[in-house]
Formats: structure tokens, sequence, C-alpha cells
């Protein structure tokens, strides 16, 4: 770490899960990466000072904050990273892009298209006069899907037919697991479709390079009411049990079917109901000239299968994905020593300050962050009235 190089001031808004996620990056990347700015981790911003204090202490905040409006008064914060639940993306990272503040959001951008469609617009408003923005699909980091894109994009895998993607979970399969705020629509925007269904969108677009351009959808949501706590020993089947549980007004799960532009077709469904599964975030891609495939449980290796091949000798190929020519992989472990979950959110970092330094739009940007909200808004509305939707994007 080169503590001479020139700052750049981080202050995030959220401090839970992916608050933690977030600031171990921060605190990461320099140490593994020549980076060309040093991130200083100048304030953590949360309601619950407490709370906030605890994650300052453990993570090397220099300051806490308890309204992130403070954030953007302050000289020495240059970056605003918004680790918070869906309804408050839109007001926070448009005022911070206004104030002058380069801002990271976690995905999905939004809640809403109208909100995602505001976001952008700011965005590349900032951008002319050099702020930057940047949305959180750090799966694109993983350097396995990292490689899957090379390997699309150098036309390895010749025409693409069929895109298969899905995202299986099963933290909500017991039905007594008590109501969070992903479970509230107001909140998330979207049950299993817009948490965990957004990333495999995203991801089918990133790896094929290609955008989907209309949707059938079917969502569903298994158990309708939770509890309100986490005391499952006086529930049952008494109105007071009952008067104990809340309701669930987002999906549990979804699935639907995709045309893509330049008439590949896929196949997609997320669901935290897949009992046994607990973060089989899978995608498939075959083409003219071969296939590939990725699951994220077993994240560092990539299949891949040439048609070109001999079929004597023809067959999917294991790349384990740990090679010091392989993305993101030089900086860290000896071959065959595997990366893990946090190592995408390390990534996410270097990319986002090595663009901010050049001045350049970090990737992906609010305008992706729409276009998948888009999708997910197709799905929803499909799902609805049971009818083909488009996404908005053309041939």
């Amino acid at each position: 770490m080169n503590d001479t190089r020139p700052r750049l001031g981080i202050g995030m808004v959220g401090y839970a899960f992916m608050g933690a996620a977030h600031s171990q990056a921060w605190r990461t990347a320099p140490a593994f990466f020549d980076l060309p700015l040093t991130p200083h981790l100048a304030a953590v911003c949360g309601r619950d000072a407490s709370a906030a204090g605890d994650v300052a202490r453990r993570f090397g905040w220099a300051s806490v904050e308890t309204d992130w409006r403070a954030l953007l008064t302050r000289d020495d914060i240059d970056v605003v990273d918004i680790c918070t639940p869906g309804h408050t993306h839109a007001e926070i990272a448009i005022a911070a892009l206004e104030a002058g503040k380069h801002v990271m959001c976690e995905k999905p951008l939004a809640n809403t298209v109208e909100e995602a469609e505001a976001m952008a617009a700011a965005a590349a408003t900032a951008a002319q006069r050099g702020v930057h923005a940047m949305v959180g699909f750090t799966y694109r980091r993983t350097p396995a899907v990292a490689l899957a894109r090379r390997l699309v994009a150098s036309g390895r895998l010749g025409t693409i037919r069929h895109v298969r993607g899905q995202y299986l979970q099963d933290w909500l399969s017991d039905e007594n697991t008590p109501l969070s705020w992903r479970l509230d629509k107001s909140l998330a925007g979207s049950g299993a479709l817009g948490d965990i269904g957004a990333h495999i969108i995203d991801m089918a677009q990133f790896v094929t390079g290609t955008p989907i351009q209309s949707v059938n959808g079917l969502m569903e949501t298994f158990v309708s009411t939770r509890p309100l706590a986490g005391d499952h020993a006086t529930l049952g089947g008494s109105s007071s049990a009952d008067a104990e549980r809340g309701p669930v007004t987002v999906d549990d799960a979804a699935a639907f079917t995709a045309r893509f532009v330049g008439g590949a077709i896929g196949v997609f469904e997320a669901t935290r109901f897949a009992t046994g599964r607990k973060n089989a975030l899978r995608l498939e891609v075959n083409g003219t000239l071969g296939s590939l495939s990725f699951d994220f449980e077993d994240m560092n290796v990539l299949e891949l299968f040439d048609a070109t091949e001999d079929p004597d000798v023809a067959g999917f190929r294991r790349i384990m994905v740990t090679e010091a020519t392989h993305p993101y992989i030089a900086a860290w472990w000896p071959p065959g020593h595997g990366l893990g979950y946090e190592h995408g959110f390390t990534h996410q970092v270097v990319d986002f300050v090595t663009d901010v330094a050049k001045g350049a739009d970090p990737t992906p940007t609010f305008a992706d962050g729409l276009a998948v909200q888009r999708v997910l808004a197709a799905i929803e509305a499909s799902a609805a009235d049971g009818t083909t939707h488009q996404t908005g994007v053309t041939a």
C-alpha cells in the first residue's frame, strides 16, 4: 500500500451484510492491487449509532454518521457507497451525484424503472462534470465469469443460441423464517426476482454481450405470512399466533423465458425455496462452436466444450480459473489456490478506483442497472397478465 498516493475518501451508507462485504473490500484492495488512489475509510453511516460504531471499530472506519446527508457536506469524502435497501437508492444516489460525489450503489439499482431512469439520468449529467457512478453486480468480477465473457467475446462459442440461468437458494424454505425487509415490497421492490434474479439477468447479458429483448414470466409466493420476530415457539394455529405473523408482499420464486437481441433464447429461474441449494448461481451458454457452464457453488471452475474438437476426445473441459493469466488472479495466490465470495467485492473496488482515477465511467454503469431494471419490470408485468412483454431494447 502506497500512502503517498492521493486519497479517495469513502463514505458508506449501511453497515449490515453488504456493508461488511464492502468494508472488507475497501480495506483489502490496496493491499493486493496497485491502485492509483488510496481508499480512505472516512465514515460509515447508519441510523443506529451504536451498531454503526461497532462496524467502524471492526473495519477501521474513521468516523460515524447517523444521517447520510452529512456525508454530502464533508470535504474528506469523495465516494458515497450505498449498501441500503432498494427503496433508498434513488434519493441517496441522486443527491450524492449532485453534490459531486462519485457513487457505488448496490443492486438492483432501484425498486422501479422510474427511479432507475432518474438515477441513470443523474449519472449521465454527473459524468459530464467528471463525477462517476457504478452499480454493484459483483458476480461479474468472479474470475471464471470474467473469463467466460472473454471467451464469448473472442468468438470461441460462435453464434449464441441458448442461455440457461438459475439462482437457487433455500434460506426461506422454512415457513417460520421471520419477516425481514427483503420480504416487504415497499422496501425491497420485489423478492427473489429483484434480489437474486437481477444477478442472473446481468450475468447473462454480460457474458453474452447481448441484451434481453422480450420475456414471459411466472412468479409465485409460497408462504404468504411469516413471524414478525424470531421466536417460533409461540407460533401455531391459534388466532393469537396468527396475529404475530405479517404479510409477505413479494415473490418467493420467479421463472421466465427470454429472447435475446440476435435470436438466442433463454430460460431462467430465481428462487429462495430450492431446498439444499445455498448459493447456486448457474449459467450455461450454448453456441454454434461450443458451450460454457458456470456454477458459483464451484466458483473457481469454468466448464468449456469445444465443438470443433475431434469427436473421439471431445467433452466438457474443466478449467481451474486460478492461473495468473486469468482475470484478477495474478494479484492473489499461486495456481490452484481458489478465491471466495468476498473477492468479487475487492475486484469491484479495484475496477471502480482505477476508472475513477482515469476519469472513466466504471462498469456496470447506472445505464446497465436501468437495463436490468427494465427486464425485471417486464417479467413482473408478464407474470401479472400472462403475455409477452418487451424490455424496450430493439434489435
